[in-house]
Protein backbone atom coordinates (compact mmCIF):
# COMPACT_ATOMS: atom_id res chain seq x y z
CA UNK A 1 0.00 0.00 0.00
CA UNK A 2 3.01 2.59 0.62
CA UNK A 3 4.26 1.85 -2.38
CA UNK A 4 1.44 3.10 -4.34
CA UNK A 5 1.75 6.45 -2.43
CA UNK A 6 4.79 6.85 -3.48
CA UNK A 7 3.31 7.32 -7.24
CA UNK A 8 0.50 10.33 -6.26
CA UNK A 9 3.38 13.34 -5.82
CA UNK A 10 4.09 11.55 -9.89
CA UNK A 11 0.75 11.52 -11.01
CA UNK A 12 -0.35 14.81 -9.90
CA UNK A 13 2.30 16.33 -11.74
CA UNK A 14 1.97 14.55 -14.79
CA UNK A 15 -1.44 15.72 -14.49
CA UNK A 16 -0.59 19.61 -14.51
CA UNK A 17 1.56 18.90 -16.71
CA UNK A 18 -1.05 17.89 -19.59
CA UNK A 19 -3.65 20.34 -18.55
CA UNK A 20 -0.29 23.19 -18.94
CA UNK A 21 0.54 21.84 -22.06
CA UNK A 22 -2.76 21.47 -23.55
CA UNK A 23 -3.44 25.43 -22.68
CA UNK A 24 -0.03 26.42 -24.16
CA UNK A 25 -0.70 24.39 -27.76
CA UNK A 26 -4.59 26.08 -27.72
CA UNK A 27 -4.13 28.83 -30.57
CA UNK A 28 -4.54 32.00 -28.47
CA UNK A 29 -7.28 34.90 -29.40
CA UNK A 30 -5.46 38.27 -30.51
CA UNK A 31 -8.43 39.87 -30.86
CA UNK A 32 -9.49 42.76 -28.16
CA UNK A 33 -12.75 44.84 -29.21
CA UNK A 34 -14.36 47.28 -27.27
CA UNK A 35 -17.47 47.05 -25.90
CA UNK A 36 -18.22 50.42 -27.48
CA UNK A 37 -17.94 49.40 -30.89
CA UNK A 38 -21.58 50.12 -32.42
CA UNK A 39 -22.31 52.62 -30.04
CA UNK A 40 -22.01 56.83 -29.75
CA UNK A 41 -18.85 58.74 -28.55
CA UNK A 42 -18.75 59.21 -24.80
CA UNK A 43 -19.53 62.49 -23.91
CA UNK A 44 -16.59 64.78 -22.97
CA UNK A 45 -15.07 67.56 -23.63
CA UNK A 46 -11.04 67.71 -23.35
CA UNK A 47 -8.90 70.99 -23.10
CA UNK A 48 -6.44 71.47 -25.96
CA UNK A 49 -3.62 69.77 -26.26
CA UNK A 50 -1.32 72.47 -27.38
CA UNK A 51 -1.85 76.00 -28.39
CA UNK A 52 -1.69 75.23 -32.53
CA UNK A 53 -4.56 72.90 -32.08
CA UNK A 54 -7.87 73.07 -31.20
CA UNK A 55 -9.69 71.19 -28.36
CA UNK A 56 -12.05 67.99 -28.86
CA UNK A 57 -15.22 67.33 -27.94
CA UNK A 58 -17.73 64.66 -28.56
CA UNK A 59 -19.59 67.02 -31.37
CA UNK A 60 -16.42 67.61 -33.31
CA UNK A 61 -16.52 63.64 -33.74
CA UNK A 62 -20.31 63.78 -35.46
CA UNK A 63 -19.55 65.90 -38.20
CA UNK A 64 -21.17 63.70 -40.89
CA UNK A 65 -18.32 62.83 -42.25
CA UNK A 66 -15.87 59.46 -40.94
CA UNK A 67 -13.00 60.40 -39.32
CA UNK A 68 -10.22 58.93 -37.30
CA UNK A 69 -9.43 59.11 -33.24
CA UNK A 70 -6.04 58.28 -32.39
CA UNK A 71 -4.79 58.05 -28.98
CA UNK A 72 -1.24 58.82 -28.34
CA UNK A 73 1.39 59.63 -25.85
CA UNK A 74 4.88 61.38 -26.45
CA UNK A 75 6.26 58.45 -24.24
CA UNK A 76 4.89 56.12 -26.64
CA UNK A 77 7.74 53.98 -28.68
CA UNK A 78 4.73 52.49 -30.92
CA UNK A 79 2.99 56.26 -31.62
CA UNK A 80 6.77 56.70 -33.23
CA UNK A 81 6.25 53.99 -35.37
CA UNK A 82 2.94 54.88 -37.12
CA UNK A 83 3.80 58.91 -37.61
CA UNK A 84 4.10 58.35 -41.35
CA UNK A 85 1.12 56.06 -41.86
CA UNK A 86 -0.81 58.52 -39.58
CA UNK A 87 0.60 61.39 -42.17
CA UNK A 88 0.02 58.78 -44.89
CA UNK A 89 -3.76 58.76 -43.58
CA UNK A 90 -3.91 62.65 -43.73
CA UNK A 91 -2.26 63.01 -47.25
CA UNK A 92 -5.46 60.63 -48.23
CA UNK A 93 -7.72 63.34 -47.20
CA UNK A 94 -8.14 61.58 -43.86
CA UNK A 95 -9.41 63.77 -40.77
CA UNK A 96 -7.71 62.46 -37.76
CA UNK A 97 -8.16 64.15 -34.40
CA UNK A 98 -6.20 62.96 -31.08
CA UNK A 99 -6.42 62.41 -27.73
CA UNK A 100 -3.02 62.89 -25.88
CA UNK A 101 -3.09 60.56 -22.48
CA UNK A 102 -1.14 61.48 -19.56
CA UNK A 103 1.33 63.93 -21.20
CA UNK A 104 2.40 67.33 -20.93
CA UNK A 105 2.05 69.96 -23.31
CA UNK A 106 5.45 70.35 -23.69
CA UNK A 107 6.61 66.94 -24.30
CA UNK A 108 3.18 66.85 -26.64
CA UNK A 109 4.54 69.66 -28.89
CA UNK A 110 8.53 68.42 -29.42
CA UNK A 111 7.23 64.64 -30.18
CA UNK A 112 4.76 66.79 -32.84
CA UNK A 113 7.49 68.93 -34.10
CA UNK A 114 9.68 65.89 -34.67
CA UNK A 115 7.53 63.14 -36.12
CA UNK A 116 4.93 65.27 -37.65
CA UNK A 117 1.38 66.65 -37.26
CA UNK A 118 -1.25 64.94 -39.12
CA UNK A 119 -4.19 66.10 -35.85
CA UNK A 120 -6.97 68.48 -36.58
CA UNK A 121 -7.96 68.48 -33.14
CA UNK A 122 -5.78 67.31 -30.03
CA UNK A 123 -7.42 67.07 -26.89
CA UNK A 124 -5.27 66.15 -23.51
CA UNK A 125 -6.56 63.05 -21.46
CA UNK A 126 -3.99 64.00 -18.62
CA UNK A 127 -6.17 61.12 -16.61
CA UNK A 128 -6.69 58.78 -19.14
CA UNK A 129 -10.98 58.87 -18.12
CA UNK A 130 -11.66 59.71 -21.98
CA UNK A 131 -9.62 56.29 -22.60
CA UNK A 132 -11.02 54.39 -20.76
CA UNK A 133 -14.64 55.25 -21.32
CA UNK A 134 -13.58 54.72 -25.02
CA UNK A 135 -12.34 50.90 -24.19
CA UNK A 136 -8.93 51.36 -24.97
CA UNK A 137 -6.56 49.62 -23.85
CA UNK A 138 -3.28 51.47 -24.10
CA UNK A 139 -1.30 53.81 -26.65
CA UNK A 140 -1.42 53.55 -29.76
CA UNK A 141 -5.05 52.72 -30.72
CA UNK A 142 -7.04 54.36 -33.27
CA UNK A 143 -11.03 54.47 -33.84
CA UNK A 144 -13.05 55.02 -37.09
CA UNK A 145 -15.59 56.88 -36.13
CA UNK A 146 -18.92 57.17 -38.82
CA UNK A 147 -20.10 60.51 -39.64
CA UNK A 148 -23.26 60.28 -36.95
CA UNK A 149 -19.87 59.81 -34.10
CA UNK A 150 -20.66 56.01 -33.64
CA UNK A 151 -17.37 54.09 -33.26
CA UNK A 152 -17.60 51.52 -36.23
CA UNK A 153 -13.49 50.02 -35.57
CA UNK A 154 -10.98 49.62 -33.07
CA UNK A 155 -7.40 49.07 -34.35
CA UNK A 156 -5.18 48.26 -31.24
CA UNK A 157 -1.20 49.10 -31.40
CA UNK A 158 0.57 51.12 -33.87
CA UNK A 159 -0.99 51.47 -37.51
CA UNK A 160 1.32 49.77 -40.00
CA UNK A 161 1.83 50.50 -43.91
CA UNK A 162 -0.14 47.28 -44.85
CA UNK A 163 -2.92 48.53 -42.14
CA UNK A 164 -3.42 51.80 -44.56
CA UNK A 165 -5.38 50.52 -47.32
CA UNK A 166 -7.82 48.45 -44.99
CA UNK A 167 -8.32 51.77 -42.58
CA UNK A 168 -9.31 53.63 -46.01
CA UNK A 169 -11.84 51.31 -46.75
CA UNK A 170 -13.64 51.06 -43.36
CA UNK A 171 -13.43 54.80 -43.26
CA UNK A 172 -14.88 54.70 -46.93
CA UNK A 173 -17.90 52.36 -45.68
CA UNK A 174 -18.64 54.40 -42.53
CA UNK A 175 -19.43 56.90 -44.67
Amino acid sequence: MNRWLLWIPLVLFSLFFAIVAAGLMRPKDNIIESKMIGKPIPEFALPAAIEQRPALTTADLATGKPQLLNVFASWCVPCIAEAPQLLALEQAGVSINGIASRDTPEDIANFLNRWGNPYVRIGTDVRSSVQLELGSSGVPETFVIDGNGVIVHQHIGDIRKEDVPELLEILENAG
